[in-house]
């Protein structure tokens, strides 16, 4: 296996694995290039990534933290800053498969220039087919690329999915933590802190992911994403909280057998099957050892403690437009509570304004996405 690979969002949690991960598969034999790393501010991981990997440019978002890396670090590697923007990046000839780890909304714009491109897209960013999942798989027709998943839940799917036949599939099922709150009341949550709401029992996430766990909006997200890849209703998508994360997802068929995909909650794994996918290949990571497990328990989730996973429900089935102010809404509300302006609940009241606000059309192109995209985050900041 060689590949040339670029990463968006190399310093974050997604983007640290994903170097690891590089580094195990050419410790294994393999030769996996890292052509292009982008950060924002996060310059002086970048520094140690680019110290390991050298590869041929870096993008910094920050054009002060651009001029502050190129004065310190940058006699090895080119150094690129938003005097271009991202989609510019993406359309270089010289490697082979993006890895999107991008948060949030950003990571649209990338994607589809990189589809358009003919790259394999090894994507972490939900966001992109949330708000545009027809759009994306229109393209990917088009262009005769793929697109595969990183998150766990989804890599998980498409594991166990590789084989069989779509008509097969009678229902996929995707498991989730249930977060820090998951035994707690709805009163003992609405007071919760940031710190509470960051600690997360099972996985190390970037402060934007790790809030969509606790309000369990990573889940909604996950259920409109999976939507979109496997091509399967919402109605025939159920999630069910599973709090010792090692079953990762099922999938149902017809004949009423399920299939289930297990291993430690490491997101080293599910990015490695994405950048070997089709093929596996041997890796250093930790095993699952059934000796040490003690139980596997689930639970169905409470739809009236975790709002937001009720919203995402709710609008994709409502589809057309909607879940593009959904995300808006939710990004621009997790940011607030972030910055401790509003509280927890504050985000889910936040996203139900903002739909109830939108008059939702099925017609839509391009524009007209970042258009409700902007309009969304506007209508939330001019209100507060």
């Amino acid at each position: 296996m060689n590949k040339r690979i670029g990463i968006l969002g190399s310093t974050g949690s997604i983007g640290c694995n994903t170097l690891e991960v590089i580094n195990n598969l050419n410790n294994n034999g393999f030769n996996c290039d890292v052509v292009f790393l982008s950060t924002n501010n996060r310059i002086e991981t970048l520094a140690t990534q680019v110290e390991s990997f050298h590869p041929k440019f870096v993008y910094i978002q920050n054009p002060d933290k651009a001029k502050v890396f190129k004065e310190k670090y940058g006699k090895e590697t080119e150094v690129l800053s938003n005097s271009i923007p991202l989609t510019e990046l993406v359309k270089f000839d010289d490697y082979d498969v993006l890895v999107n780890a991008l948060v949030g909304f950003a990571g649209l714009s990338p994607t589809l220039e990189a589809i358009k491109n003919g790259k394999y897209i090894a994507l972490a960013n939900k966001e992109v087919l949330v708000v545009a999942g027809a759009l994306v798989n229109k393209l990917i027709d088009h262009h005769k690329i793929q697109l595969i998943p990183i998150d766990s839940e989804h890599s998980a799917i498409l594991q166990c999915l590789l084989g069989e036949q779509h008509k097969s599939i009678s229902k996929i099922i995707l498991t989730a933590s249930g977060g820090p709150f998951r035994t707690k009341t709805k009163d003992e949550i609405k007071d919760s802190s940031i710190v509470d709401a960051l600690n997360h029992p099972n996985w190390n996430m970037g402060n934007k992911i790790t809030i969509d766990s606790a309000t369990m909006m990573n889940k909604g997200l996950e259920v409109i994403e999976a939507k979109w890849l496997f091509n399967i209703d919402v109605n025939n998508i159920e999630v069910i909280i599973h709090p010792q994360s090692i079953i990762h997802s099922l999938v149902e068929f017809a004949d009423s057998s399920v299939k289930a995909q297990l291993g430690i909650p490491d997101m080293k794994i599910p990015i490695q099957f994405a950048l070997t996918y089709p093929e596996r290949v041997p890796s250093d990571f930790p095993k699952l050892d059934f000796n040490v497990i003690k139980e596997l328990t689930f639970e169905k989730p409470d739809l009236d403690k975790f709002e937001c996973l009720n919203i995402a429900f709710e609008t994709i089935k409502a589809g057309g437009t909607y879940p593009i102010v959904m995300n808006a809404a939710n990004e621009v509300a997790v940011d607030l509570f972030l910055k401790n302006k509003i509280g927890f609940y504050g985000i889910s009241d936040i996203i139900k304004k903002s739909l109830d606000n939108h008059i939702g059309k099925n017609d839509f192109e391009l524009d007209d996405i970042f258009e409700i995209d902007k309009k969304t985050r506007d209508e939330i900041l001019i209100a507060l």
